[in-house]
């Protein structure tokens, strides 16, 4: 049993799991943020760009064709894009500004 739990520790420390549980948390944490933001600024932006009261999320355009309707969401998947793309460029800003990516360089 003790060999097992010195092999799980090497392994925690080699593969780094405890910096990437922590990458994770602030990452979670920093997409709820992003999120936010552009709930709060850029939806009502676009939404006045639009025209849509309701925001970007809520933006649809219903298609007919031959009797049958479609309803495309758009508006969410572009929702989705920007928050995605806000939420890499906080990442990227942070990493280079705190210089943690001199962190995971190994020391010749």
């Amino acid at each position: 049993m003790k060999k097992q739990a010195k092999g799980f520790m090497e392994f925690v420390r080699e593969q780094g799991v405890v910096g990437l549980a922590i990458g994770l948390a602030i990452g979670t944490q920093a997409t709820l943020l992003v999120k936010d933001i552009v709930t709060s600024i850029i939806d009502p932006l676009v939404g006045l760009v639009i025209g849509n009261p309701d925001g970007l999320a809520a933006a649809h355009w219903d298609v007919t064709v031959g009797g049958r309707q479609a309803s495309f969401a758009l508006g969410q998947l572009a929702y989705s894009l920007i928050v995605f793309l806000s939420v890499c460029l906080v990442i990227y800003l942070l990493v280079h500004s705190l210089k943690l990516d001199k962190l995971d360089k190994k020391k010749g």
